[in-house]
């Protein structure tokens, strides 16, 4: 009878629990599962107005093509945060989902804006093309564009990952107390830092002054070879053989270096060739404007033969090409070296650079004395 009696109060007690415990859940977990359901139907509703609106305007359709899908996670992290905060605060481990979902919020919004910045980069890169003819401007732009960008990124970041700290006490009350010894600990920060630091100043520089920009053409350490990307803290030339040098930013701002590019991508180019004296210079001169205008290569401006050295055995001749580019001026230096060799060859053979010796009488009557 007693354990009869016993039993039934434990099943009293068991079901007084569950009614005590688990319908708070059920009914906030039901309030969570609608505010995403609601919070789904304003994102869709939402991006399909805003893609239309911003259908006619590209920064702005691409703006809003980086973003939402952070946008989506914002709008459903932040639907269930309203649920956690009007809970009960008796809730068990509600307080720890909130904080959860808090973090959650801020990573969602810190993308969000790493997103905005990243479709804004995209968008002026899409609104400037580099593959024209004359795509100075434009390379400037893609410059000063991507440098800032990743420069507003790091910023964004940056934020973020301090807001997630700080929501921690603990980690709140050791960033106070540092923060009354940043004296010291600031100094000794900066001078471990500086090559970092400087990197990212070097950055912000080189996005304002622009001695290089994307696509330039530069000699580094006697390295030819193309910008291929800027980064926040180094470049990468792609050289001629596709090779890629990483070079610090800082090194850049410390040191002399050729861009080819800086305010035009015209390039005069030069062949060398060393010719016998009785060479007649001009045959050679119209073969080499003969060369240059059947070839797409030159652009029109220069084609000059000239003597630049002249030795105890032959003449150096200069000819001096032009083109649009470094790349096509490659070509055609190549092109008339060939040529120009060639026309030497066929036409004037003898005047190719010789060795030329002298026997006289004297030296014969002499060579024949030792021999007796």
């Amino acid at each position: 009878m007693r354990a009869g009696i016993a039993n039934e109060v434990n099943d009293m007690s068991s079901y007084e629990y569950f009614n005590w415990d688990m319908h708070p859940w059920i009914e906030t977990g039901v309030s969570a599962l609608v505010a995403l359901v609601v919070m789904g139907v304003v994102y869709r509703i939402g991006t399909m107005a805003l893609r239309r609106l911003t259908a006619p305007h590209v920064t702005a359709d691409i703006v809003v093509r980086y973003a939402t899908r952070p946008f989506e996670f914002i709008l459903s992290l932040l639907g269930l945060q309203i649920v956690w905060n009007n809970a009960p605060p008796n809730l068990h481990l509600i307080e720890l989902i909130r904080h959860l979902n808090s973090l959650l919020l801020i990573a969602a919004i810190t993308w969000f804006g790493i997103q905005c910045i990243r479709g804004a980069c995209e968008a002026v890169v899409a609104l400037h093309p580099i593959n024209v003819a004359d795509n100075l401007e434009a390379r400037r732009v893609h410059t000063q564009s991507r440098v800032i960008s990743r420069m507003l990124m790091s910023i964004v970041a940056l934020i973020g990952l301090s807001s997630i700290l700080m929501s921690f006490p603990n980690i709140r009350q050791i960033g106070m107390s540092l923060l009354a010894s940043a004296g010291l600990a600031g100094l000794v920060a900066g001078i471990a830092a500086r090559p970092v630091l400087g990197n990212l100043i070097a950055g912000l520089q080189i996005a304002l002054s622009q001695p290089i920009r994307l696509d330039d053409v530069v000699i580094v350490q006697n390295e030819w070879g193309w910008i291929e990307e800027i980064t926040g803290t180094y470049v990468v030339v792609r050289l001629w053989d596709e090779r890629r040098l990483v070079v610090p930013l800082q090194w850049f701002v410390e040191n002399p270096f050729q861009n080819w590019t800086h305010t035009s991508s015209q390039i005069i180019g030069t062949v060398f060739l060393w010719v016998d004296y009785h060479m007649p210079l001009e045959p050679l001169r119209q073969e080499l404007a003969r060369i240059c205008k059947t070839t797409r290569e030159w652009d029109g401006r220069v084609a000059l033969l000239q003597v630049t050295d002249s030795s105890e055995r032959a003449l150096q001749l200069r000819a001096l090409v032009s083109s649009t580019d470094s790349s096509r001026n490659w070509d055609l230096r190549c092109l008339v070296r060939e040529k120009l060799v060639a026309f030497v060859q066929d036409c004037y053979p003898q005047y190719l650079p010789t060795i030329r010796a002298s026997i006289t009488e004297e030296g014969q009557k002499n060579e024949h004395g030792q021999k007796g």
